[in-house]
């Protein structure tokens, strides 16, 4: 390359020079350039001569140098002689910051300082072997399992020479030249890419750790450079070893329905890391004929705790095998070096191979007996929910049902004593020998008590043990209906309208007993209603009363007959009123024309109301089998008195007593009340001459009336 150089220059100054000639003195002029280079880092001494440049000219000339090295960086590494030519050197350079210098060199005429000669110089830096192979890192690290197969990739590590690419200087190998800890089932190699493997098995027991120097060395001519690195490999612990059973505490008994209690605790050991999946213990219980254990791992100590969740039976047996075996949380692997070979990988057998499966993945197993201690076990029922069907309405005393206990536990066979449990209302009691149940009331298939016409009794059988225990059973009584209700109106209050023509309303009834005793229902009207009332249809659970146009307004009570499918009726009075619609759908709140005002429509509200008062404590009084005392006390003539007479304050010291039915009762005759005013038209006014103006009137004012209208709603309620 140096020789190509030189000529290129020696031809490039040829040319220039022939060139210069024809525009100047066309005479013969020569000149000789060597071929330069500088050796990087050359150790002087300094300044010395690298060449010299010699042109051939009839006069004197004087010679220049400019561009790198001279006054450009590198600045003063070369500089020439003006009159002689010859090339200095004054320090050194290095290579891989310059691998060449670019250079003007100019020579001119002494005399008159004009050109002569201009043309560049490459004066090139030769590479010497002065950069070793550095790595990337000083220290790698990387995590290897145990488990992992020989030839697994653990890391890579890298290098970069500095010196010319290409050459001897800048190419380099890699080799490990130390490990630490040296173990005989692996081996540790490194790849031309850097690449760090194993070959054989690693066991986390014998190195938890390994210490690879790595050595990056180049092939220099003369002089060989090299570096190192540390490597450092975390072998993370598998399962490779099998937990064992040591041993066990615990009574090893347990009471018969006893559940929750642990009476064993078992314990193993493992050779692997603590607190990991290869050292956890996972256990299964063999042989648990009706699933009475479970058995958990107690996350410190690594011991499995045998726990009772389903009660053991004494009288099935005193004493029960369980057998436990033990794995690890994380599958179980081994790996064994059969032979080290010449070649990369060795030969190696793991768990994967067949041969190993049946004795390296045996799982530790032991058998355990648990002692189940007898206690008093409570009675049981023969039948635990027993189902009777008794009509309803037996008399007080019907024989039911008898129910039986028995207790396994020997000595106290059939020695019970029967009890009601829960009886919701009282209806039946149960002998407390023999376990025969009798009605002690009347049952009532309609009762609040009865679901589904079914009565549901518990029942306890206690026997005599130490401590006594009381066993629980359930009796159900069918109650089979009978027609012993008879039909009921929905209601006893209907409106309907005044019309040109029949109008109708619907009247529904209701029975409590079921089929075939209840509906569909025969509706009747009795009395002198020929064509004024009529039922149509009048068969059914809901029918049309339909009014005649011959009947007016007013209030009128109608006897209503209803029966059931079997013909059992009841007699109720129906009262319809009957009213004008056209000004409000509701007849119970309706408004005619008329003249009396908002305080005349109170009046008549508070007249009806204590009526109606009256009334209903009359009836309450005479269904009470004692006797209801009423105190009346004096008070102002201004103030709404409980009295029933017209005239206020003048019954005050006089009690009303109210017998029960059958005896002697005190009333007051009724007494008629005038009409404040004369009505014209009709002689027989109802309720449709009362008219209530709307500006004058607001249905919200009879939500508030006043303390008299409170006072009389007291003894209204009394």
């Amino acid at each position: 390359m140096n020789t190509t150089i030189s000529s290129y220059i020696i031809l490039l100054g040829l040319v220039c020079m022939c060139r210069m000639e024809e525009h100047v003195v066309r005479s013969k002029r020569a000149w000789i350039i060597d071929s330069f280079s500088i050796v990087e880092e050359h150790p002087g001494p300094f300044p010395y001569a690298l060449g010299h440049i010699n042109i051939e000219r009839k006069y004197r000339v004087g010679f220049d140098l400019y561009g790198h090295g001279v006054d450009e960086d590198p600045k003063g590494i070369l500089s020439i002689d003006k009159d002689t030519g010859v090339l200095t050197v004054h320090g050194k350079i290095n290579y891989e910051e310059y691998t060449s210098l670019m250079l003007t060199f100019e020579v001119r005429n002494k005399s008159n300082l004009a050109l002569d000669t201009k043309l560049g110089v490459n004066i090139e830096i030769l590479d010497i072997n002065d950069n070793p192979p550095l790595f990337q890192r000083n220290i790698y690290e990387s995590t290897v399992s145990e488990q992992a197969m020989q030839g697994s990739f653990t890391l890579t590590v890298f290098a970069i020479d500095g010196d010319r690419p290409g050459t001897p200087n800048s190419t380099f190998d890699y080799r490990i030249i130390s490990v630490t800890p040296n173990t005989p089932s692996a081996e540790w190699f490194i790849r031309d890419t850097g690449a760090i493997l194993f070959k054989g098995c690693l066991d986390y027991e014998a190195a938890e750790r390994y210490t690879i120097v790595v050595e990056a060395k180049d092939h220099g001519e003369g002089v060989q450079l090299s570096s190192s690195t540390t490597v450092l490999i975390n072998v993370l612990d598998g399962n490779n070893h099998l937990p064992v059973i040591t041993g066990h505490t615990g009574s090893g008994r347990v009471k018969e329905r006893e559940t929750g209690v642990s009476p064993l605790r078992i314990h193993v050991s493992d050779r692997d890391s603590y607190q990991t999946g290869a050292w956890r213990a996972k256990y299964t219980i063999l042989g648990d004929v009706g699933q009475h254990f479970s058995i958990d791992t107690d996350p410190e100590t690594n011991d499995g705790i045998l726990t009772v969740i389903k009660p053991l039976d004494f009288e099935e047996g005193a004493e029960r095998k369980v057998s436990v075996s033990v794995e690890n949380v994380e599958p179980h692997f081994s790996c064994e070096v059969k032979e080290k070979t010449a070649s990369e990988m060795w030969r190696v057998v793991t768990t994967g191979d067949e041969q190993k499966n049946s004795n390296e993945m045996d799982l530790s197993t032991v058998e355990f007996s648990i002692i189940v201690e007898d206690i008093n076990d409570p009675p049981v029922f023969t039948v635990p929910v027993k189902e009777v069907l008794v009509k309803e309405n037996v008399e007080i005393g019907f024989y039911v049902e008898t129910v039986t206990a028995a207790d396994q536990d020997l000595g106290f066979a059939n020695e019970f004593v029967y009890a009601i449990g829960h009886d919701p209302g009282d209806w039946v009691r149960v002998d407390a020998k023999t376990g025969q149940i009798f009605t002690t009331c009347v049952l009532d298939r309609e009762s609040i008590h009865v679901v589904n016409d079914t009565y549901t009794v518990i029942l306890h059988a206690t026997d005599k043990g130490d401590p006594p225990m009381t066993g629980t059973g359930t009796l159900l009584i069918r109650l089979h209906d009978q027609n012993d209700n008879v039909p009921q109106l929905v209601t006893n209050s209907v409106y309907i309208c005044m019309m040109d023509e029949a109008s109708v309303t619907e009247v529904a009834a209701s029975d409590l007993d079921g089929f075939p005793y209840s509906d569909p229902f025969n509706f009747e009207i009795l009395g002198d209603v020929e064509g004024k009332w009529r039922f149509e249809p009048n068969y059914g659970t809901t029918v049309h009363l339909v009014k005649e146009n011959v009947v007016h307004s007013g209030l009128y009570t109608l006897l209503v007959k209803v029966s059931d499918r079997q013909g059992q009726f009841a007699l109720q009075n129906l009262s319809v009123t009957v009213c004008d619609c056209s000004a409000t759908p509701n007849c119970l709140f309706r408004k005619t024309t008329g003249g009396m005002g908002a305080a005349a429509i109170v009046t008549v509200l508070l007249a009806m109301l204590l009526f109606l008062g009256c009334l209903l404590l009359s009836l309450t009084a005479s269904c009470r089998p004692e006797k209801v005392s009423i105190d009346t006390d004096c008070t102002s003539g201004d103030t709404l008195l409980k009295s029933n007479t017209e005239t206020p304050g003048n019954d005050c010291s006089r009690i009303h007593t109210i017998e029960a039915p059958g005896m002697e009762v005190f009333d007051y005759d009724p007494h008629p009340y005038a009409f404040e005013g004369d009505f014209e038209g009709d002689s027989n006014p109802d309720l449709d001459s009362i008219s209530i103006p709307d500006d004058d009137f607001s249905y919200d004012q009879l939500l508030d009336l006043g303390p008299r209208f409170n006072q009389l709603g007291v003894i209204c309620k009394a």
